[in-house]
């Protein structure tokens, strides 16, 4: 049977071969529209099919996505019956899984760009919600909601975040102490403090009444330590993501690089182009939810009886901030406290140096007088919160009780801006 087989493909090869031109031309023509006109046929079927796989990935695997609703639920009770606290809470239940999907999207994005431009989109998409809030409510003329919201962001990764993560790693590993480059953490904690030196200025040059000119200075001194601001922060993803990249390894890949090498390997679930068009409809529906947040923050201050510092300083900062504390919490629990820090305290860098800035900026384009006077109450909360931290960090190590102390530490903040009154409101 073989031999026979044999004989006949050479029977076939020897008959195309013997044709004339214009019979083989025909022929091979007429495979290969063949083969075009399958390929046409299940192109579409796969396209389809990779759709759907896409849409499961990204809007129905995760179990967060069960709050999606409370967007579209939003819209709807803000045009029927009115009612901001329903709004404003159903907006912010909404945003949730928005956040963490747009996290979960520049993840995807980052397994095909590389750590260097991976580390750039962290940084822009990763606090992608409070940018967008925080542009609105400029555009409302809300400064003091940009200001406490920023800032809620900063303490919640800070102590919510990175107390909910120590914790959390140190019970699954409670037989030991967990650790994590300490030179990474010890860079942090200088640009932090450095963020704190830039809002602390415009704030005691405001209350020491020892301005050039009254309202004007502190406006200016913003600006211009803006800028300075944000030109560190460049020069840091450049010393961190080119220059100095080796002092910044992970310690958990120095020390077992052969164990790990699989478990390191991730695989992206969806293609390139799928994550960058997920972002763009993602960040669309985010801006709109955004918008009617900010408009019910007044109204729902009134009917929940809350203080509008608390609504920005507390709720909005943990709704903006679930991409981080999902995945700075896993990864404390598979022990890769390096990338817990990058997430939470390299959150709060970013934030601090460059989304504050960043709004200033934005706000002088606008004609808005955004500064970096955040008051006093504020500026003094988050120069000992970054104290606390950088101390909890200085070892290079993690357990839970460090968690639990950054979290009762949190609390503490969050008790005291529920019985806080903006002095802000009555200078206006």
């Amino acid at each position: 049977m073989g031999a026979r087989e044999e004989t006949v493909h050479e029977l076939d090869g020897e008959t195309i071969a013997g044709s004339p031109l214009s019979v083989r031309k025909m022929q091979t023509f007429e495979h290969v529209g063949s083969l075009a006109a399958v390929a046409q046929t299940f192109a579409p079927r796969r396209t389809r099919s990779r759709l759907f796989m896409s849409i499961y990935i990204v809007i129905i695997q995760a179990k967060i996505n069960v709050l999606l609703p409370f967007g579209p639920l939003a819209v709807m009770l803000r045009y029927l019956t009115g009612k901001h606290g329903w709004v404003f809470l159903f907006s912010l239940i909404g945003i949730t899984p928005l956040a963490e999907r747009l996290g979960y999207a520049t993840e995807q994005l980052a397994c095909y760009t590389g750590p260097t431009v991976g580390g750039l989109l962290n940084a822009t998409f990763g606090n992608a919600t409070e940018m967008i809030i925080s542009i609105y409510a400029l555009k409302n003329g809300m400064i003091r909601v940009v200001q406490q919201s920023l800032l809620g962001s900063i303490l919640s990764n800070m102590l919510l975040v990175l107390g909910c993560a120590f914790f959390a790693g140190g019970m699954v590993h409670c037989d030991k102490d967990q650790v994590f480059n300490k030179a990474s953490a010890v860079v942090n904690s200088g640009l932090l403090l450095m963020a704190v030196m830039g809002l602390m200025f415009p704030a005691v040059l405001h209350f020491t009444h020892s301005e050039v000119q009254y309202g004007k200075s502190e406006v200016a001194l913003s600006r211009f330590s803006s800028c300075i601001m944000l030109v560190a922060y460049a020069s840091y993803l450049y010393f961190q993501l080119k220059s100095h990249r080796s002092s910044y390894n992970p310690i958990v890949e120095e020390e077992g690089s052969n164990e790990g090498d699989s478990d390191e390997e991730e695989v992206p679930e969806i293609t390139q182009l799928e994550a960058i068009c997920w972002l763009a409809v993602l960040t669309i529906w985010i801006s709109v939810l955004s918008g009617y947040l900010v408009d019910a923050i007044q109204g729902a201050s009134e009917s929940l009886n809350l203080p509008v510092a608390f609504i920005s300083v507390i709720l909005l900062p943990i709704v903006g901030n679930a991409a981080e504390h999902a995945s700075a919490i896993m990864f404390a629990m598979k022990d890769k406290l390096d990338i817990t820090l990058g997430v939470a305290i390299g959150s709060s860098t970013q934030i601090s140096m460059f989304v504050i800035p960043f709004c200033v900026v934005i706000g002088w384009m606008m004609g808005k007088r955004m500064d970096l006077n955040f008051q006093l109450f504020e500026t003094a909360t988050l120069f000992i919160t970054v104290l606390v931290v950088a101390f909890m960090l200085q070892e290079g190590t993690a357990n839970y009780f460090k968690g639990l102390m950054l979290i009762l530490c949190y609390l503490i903040v969050a008790a005291s801006f529920f019985v806080h009154i903006d002095p802000a409101a009555s200078d206006d």
